[in-house]
């Protein structure tokens, strides 16, 4: 599928209808041979076409709600869509009432005139990076059916990659749309957390959790990422690169990187240099601490216990078990851990900020690795929870330094693998901007 500023302009000029766009989009949903029973949990085909119909109608009549008016988008179970379950990935809330009410996010997408196609797939509780899900199936990363998709928004990278949306709606607390986004060859943004409201969204931690993105291009993310924060619908210009300082992190992000996500990384930066950019290496010292500060769950794991400790109660041989002790890890927190995190967590954001403030943006590696097996992981529980820290670790630090960031893939021959820029607080747009001067350097 085109990316959404193509498919836009081919839908104002009428060479294309939201109709015959959506009709598309369900094809390969339905298809039997293909993914979308394992990246979707529902599929709205009367509710969609009705909607691309809407806007077929209100754009033959010289109404345009913005240049997303008709393209389709596929929404993480964790979003309430009126009428639906919100399952939140989960076994446990299968029987709940449905919504009542669209979420914000998905309300603001509506406003902008996207067709919701569906609901997709996600890692139980979005507590994992990986896209396991064994109570609505795993689905297969576009490059090799047999590898994971990457997590937690699983099915909507795998809806966008397939061509079953043309962007898929998100969430990211510790990399859960840039990790997917690097796994499957596509680009994934995680704002700054607050820019976008999460009303009617399923929680995994309040003071982490980002609303954001997953789609071809940064311009598309960028489209999408504005109506989202209530914003104009319209892309920042690509930054020229010349004499832009850019920070490459050489610390904490850097080890155990694979061979071929470190020569595509290094690949990467030499065209960066190419265009005109000024590379500084730094360190973060602070990073280091993430370990131990995680080690009994960290902030994630105490909020999530807050919401999900009754059900860990009474209802957990209805979890998936890698999601459970994750949760119960915070269990062994001490009575002020939890403040103690909060306090060295605003520390660390005050000394990054200060390290950072000359440059504009800080580059790494999204994830040091490829996709694995699913298979593998699937059988071996110590192997899962190593590789499932390591997906983590790099795109975390973005949720814990309040930063916004954004993976874009890296040209590579075989799996892909991701780039990632982390610009400041509430720099979004900014960001966005210099990204899309780093994806034309980085397509030349």
């Amino acid at each position: 599928m085109e990316p959404i500023a193509v498919l836009s302009r081919q839908l104002a000029k009428g060479r294309l209808t939201s109709v015959a766009l959506t009709e598309a989009c369900l094809e390969r949903a339905c298809d039997p041979a293909g993914e979308g029973a394992r990246a979707f949990t529902w599929i709205d085909r009367q509710g969609s076409l009705a909607a691309a119909e809407r806007a077929d109608r209100d754009r033959a009549a010289g109404r345009v709600a913005s240049p997303l008016a008709g393209i389709p988008v596929s929404v993480k179970a964790l979003f309430d869509v009126a009428g639906q379950v919100t399952t939140a990935g989960s076994a446990l809330l299968r029987t709940v009432a449905p919504a009542r009410a669209d979420a914000e996010a998905v309300r603001r997408l509506r406003e902008a005139g996207m067709v919701v196609v569906g609901i997709t797939n996600m890692t139980e509780f979005a507590y994992s990076g990986l896209g396991l899900n064994p109570h609505y199936g795993t689905p297969g990363n576009p490059a090799d059916r047999r590898r994971i998709p990457g997590g937690s928004s699983s099915g909507a990278a795998v809806s966008v990659a397939d061509g079953m949306a043309a962007a898929g709606l998100g969430t990211d607390t510790g990399g859960s749309c840039r990790i997917p986004a690097a796994f499957c060859g596509l680009t994934g943004f995680k704002p700054t957390a607050r820019r976008v409201p999460q009303d009617g969204t399923f929680p995994l931690s309040k003071s982490l959790d980002s609303i954001g993105p997953i789609a071809r291009t940064v311009e598309c993310c960028a489209l999408v990422d504005a109506a989202l924060a209530g914003e104009p619908v319209s892309t920042p210009s690509a930054a020229d690169l010349a004499g832009r300082r850019l920070a490459v992190l050489d610390n904490y992000v850097t080890d155990d990187v694979a061979p071929e996500v470190a020569a595509a990384f290094g690949g990467a930066l030499r065209r960066l240099e190419a265009a005109g950019a000024v590379l500084v290496p730094i360190t973060l010292p602070d990073l280091g601490k993430l370990p131990e500060l995680n080690a009994r769950g960290g902030v994630i794991a105490a909020e999530a216990l807050v919401l999900h400790r009754e059900w860990l109660a009474t209802r957990e041989a209805e979890y998936d078990p890698r999601v459970a002790v994750r949760i119960r890890k915070a269990e062994a927190q001490g009575a002020d851990e939890y403040q103690t995190l909060l306090a060295e967590r605003q520390a660390m954001i005050a000394r990054a900020a200060a390290v950072t403030e000359p440059f504009d943006a800080v580059l790494m590696p999204t994830v040091p690795i490829t996709a694995p097996e699913t298979a593998a992981l699937e059988r071996d529980e110590a192997l899962f929870g190593r590789i499932n820290l390591l997906a983590l670790r790099n795109p975390t630090v973005a949720n814990f330094l309040d930063r916004c960031a954004i993976s874009l893939p890296l040209p590579v021959d075989g799996l892909p693998v991701g780039l990632m820029l982390m610009g400041k607080s509430m720099g979004d747009r900014r960001l966005l901007s210099l990204a899309r001067g780093v994806e034309k350097a980085l397509a030349a």
